[in-house]
């Protein structure tokens, strides 16, 4: 798969801290960049401790999410999972990290949702109220729909983004990115996978709506949930494609139940 790179790359000379350097990069997570390409190039970790090593499984998920995502025909970022060597506090540490590119054009500058928000919304009008004014409301459902297939609990206010061109006076949802942490991102352990319960609302960052990623598609027309499910059903063919070349790099015990989380709460979907 392109998206996977197996063979083992030296990055040592990557820096890596928490500070937010770009789109897609939110949170806690030890991230970094590279600009001496003609591609400025992004890099992200999963969950890192100090003294211990890299014991999350976030840059997988962001693989299995864009993979749905492209099934699913809604715009993302793209990311690349790639087998690298690093140094952590004078440490060499061999993991899978994610590479992306910059989306923005060349004319557009970002800035982040919640900021947008602040300068551009009328009195008492809530975040998904605005969207529907300025149009943007399938991106947001889209972005709802995923947020509960794969139990995103970071949609704050800075991972969605505007993108907004000064030369043609023109704004843009950026395509949806970081999708670290969903699935069973607090497990650790092929027992705790196993035992996860899929189906179980727990609480979430969401700048659009509520806490709860289910309440969340009450704010989505059933209507345009029910022509979601019909225009994006799943194949037989889906499961592979979603999981081909993890195999070697996760248990299949994650997969396993990545999948059953999927297609469990897509099902869910359909019966609304």
């Amino acid at each position: 798969m392109k998206d996977i790179i197996t063979e083992l790359t030296d990055l040592k000379y990557l820096k890596w801290d928490k500070t937010r350097h770009s789109s897609g990069t939110a949170g806690s997570f030890l991230k970094s960049y590279d600009e001496t390409g003609n591609i400025k190039k992004y890099y992200k970790l999963s969950d890192y401790v100090p003294g211990t090593g890299i014991v999350g499984h976030e840059c997988i998920n962001e693989i299995i999410v864009q993979r749905l995502l492209s099934i699913l025909g809604i715009e993302h970022l793209e990311y690349r999972l790639i087998h690298a060597l690093i140094n952590i506090d004078d440490t060499e540490i061999e993991t899978y990290l994610c590479e992306s590119d910059d989306y923005k054009s060349r004319d557009e500058s970002k800035i982040a949702f919640e900021d947008f928000y602040t300068l551009s919304k009328n009195t008492g009008e809530t975040p998904l109220e605005m969207c529907k004014r300025l149009g943007w409301e399938t991106h947001i459902y889209n972005m709802l729909i995923t947020d509960y297939l794969i139990l995103n609990r970071d949609r704050h206010g800075a991972n969605i983004e505007i993108l907004r061109n000064r030369k043609n006076n023109t704004c843009r949802l950026a395509p949806l990115f970081d999708h670290g942490v969903s699935l069973m991102c607090r497990c650790h352990s092929d027992e705790e996978f196993a035992s996860y319960d899929v189906m179980e609302d727990k609480r979430v960052q969401a700048f659009i709506g509520t806490a709860n990623t289910t309440d969340n598609l009450s704010l989505i027309p059933t209507s345009y949930i029910k022509e979601f499910i019909k225009s994006h059903p799943f194949k037989d063919t889906d499961k592979s494609f979603i999981f081909e070349g993890l195999d070697d790099i996760v248990s299949k015990v994650f997969l396993q139940k990545a999948w059953e989380m999927i297609s469990r709460r897509y099902d869910h979907l359909g019966n609304i």
